[in-house]
């Protein structure tokens, strides 16, 4: 869906300043901008070195859409954003970016919690975690 409201796209390398910009509106008083990023460990486990991601994009992209209709049922928000990459992600790179814009920031900060925790349930995108020792594929996601 081509919808200057919103940004929803899977990638191979995310441009936060990208996502930022596609978060501007005149009437927009709160701006939230959530990063995930690939970190050096996992409950219980040190050492992970990397992470791949996969997903099925046509149905990850249609789950997306669908929370971002939900989520603008639910709050007033002026600009969305949800980026999620696949491929190879070393520590420190970001691997999701969820945004919203909203009037308030009580809005935009509902919204964005919103976005991520959903996306984490219900998009088809898997995680797979590298350490030193072993690689795991990790059930996050459907």
């Amino acid at each position: 869906m081509d919808d200057p409201e919103r940004m929803i796209k899977l990638v191979h390398h995310i441009d936060l300043n990208e996502a930022y910009a596609a978060l501007q509106h005149e009437e927009a008083g709160g701006v939230n901008l959530f990063i995930g990023t690939v970190r050096n460990h996992t409950p219980g486990k040190s050492g992970v070195t990397q992470l791949d991601f996969e997903g099925y994009e046509p149905m990850a992209i249609k789950e997306m859409e669908k929370l971002a209709e939900e989520a603008k049922r639910k709050w007033p928000i002026k600009k969305l954003v949800m980026i999620h990459a696949l491929g190879e992600k070393k520590i420190g790179e970001a691997v999701v970016v969820i945004g919203t814009s909203a009037a308030h920031r009580s809005d935009s900060f509902a919204s964005c919690r919103f976005l991520i925790d959903e996306l984490k349930k219900s998009v088809p995108i898997w995680k797979k975690e590298h350490f030193e020792d072993q690689t795991v594929w990790v059930n996050a996601h459907p």
